[in-house]
């Protein structure tokens, strides 16, 4: 889980969302303009558009679509080096073995619906539960930052594709199971993704990311009584979880329970060196004044 800026974006259904996290670094405008000609030279597969598509939450508008396009000089280079080598390869073995690393440069430059892609190519040529673990993750990533409905649906699909051949092999991977659920709130039933997050929770009553969306779950669909239980219980099993401990804050604020809440705002400040963060704890802290 990324300890940058912490959004939630609603996703475009009724009473649920997504959370999402803002990456850790800015792409210029050069940078911008590279990756999209080396992108253009090098090809993307079908389906795949040059920006991905990404969103970064309500009101967070252009400036923060444009952070999620992160690409180095190294990472285009390699984006470059890995495609050549994908399309000289002549057998479907050595095709597979650098999708692979195509899959990792995509990665690399948070092009996460194209790494997905190779990485899903290279889990159907060689099989195995971590190959298709890699692309799930890929895909969900991708998934976190679709800026439409459809697009979450697309890749929300592709994710729970991926994470069902690691399923067959391993039904106790919690955290395949949690993705799993979390893209199945894009969807017209987004109870079956809250069936399933409690399913894991029965099972793993300590699982941290099934107890954080929950959480933020419950924060959409204002049920900010049962948000305080899940945060809670979160940060009792990780004191340090930033982001559990903002949002228990907020959901204290909430209920009304306003010096407690004043008292974990200041303790995430103690906690984080983000300045988002500790800009939206310093506007709550005013507010409860």
């Amino acid at each position: 889980m990324k300890r940058s800026q912490v959004l939630i974006v609603v996703a475009a259904i009724a009473l649920v969302a997504v959370l999402f996290f803002l990456p850790k670094v800015v792409v210029n405008n050069e940078d911008q303009d590279n990756l999209a000609k080396t992108e253009e030279s090098t090809g993307l597969p079908e389906g795949h558009s040059e920006d991905d598509g990404h969103d970064h939450g309500a009101g967070a508008g252009e400036d923060a679509v444009k952070a999620h396009r992160v690409a180095t000089p190294e990472q285009l280079m390699a984006l470059t080096t890995a495609r050549t080598k994908y399309n000289k390869a002549t057998d479907e073995q050595t095709r597979s073995l650098v999708a692979v690393e195509l899959a990792e440069a995509y990665s690399n430059a948070a092009r996460y619906d194209s790494a997905g892609y190779y990485y899903e190519i290279a889990a159907n040529a060689r099989g195995g539960e971590k190959s298709y673990k890699r692309a799930g993750d890929a895909y969900y990533e991708a998934f976190t930052f679709a800026a439409t409905q459809e697009r979450a649906s697309e890749l929300g699909s592709k994710a729970r594709t991926m994470y069902e051949q690691v399923l067959k092999n391993n039904p106790s991977d919690n955290d395949a199971k949690t993705n799993v659920a979390m893209t199945y709130i894009a969807t017209s039933n987004p109870m079956q993704g809250i069936t399933m997050l409690r399913e894991v929770i029965v099972a793993d009553p300590n699982n941290q990311k099934a107890l954080f969306n929950l959480g933020i779950l419950s924060i959409q669909s204002n049920q900010y009584d049962k948000a305080v239980g899940h945060f809670e219980k979160l940060v009792s099993v990780n004191p340090q979880h930033v982001e559990g401990t903002f949002y228990l804050a907020v959901s204290l604020a909430e209920t009304g329970e306003t010096e407690r809440a004043k008292e974990l705002f200041n303790k995430v400040k103690g906690m984080s060196n983000d300045p988002a963060l500790n800009t939206s704890v310093d506007e709550y802290l005013a507010r409860l004044q």
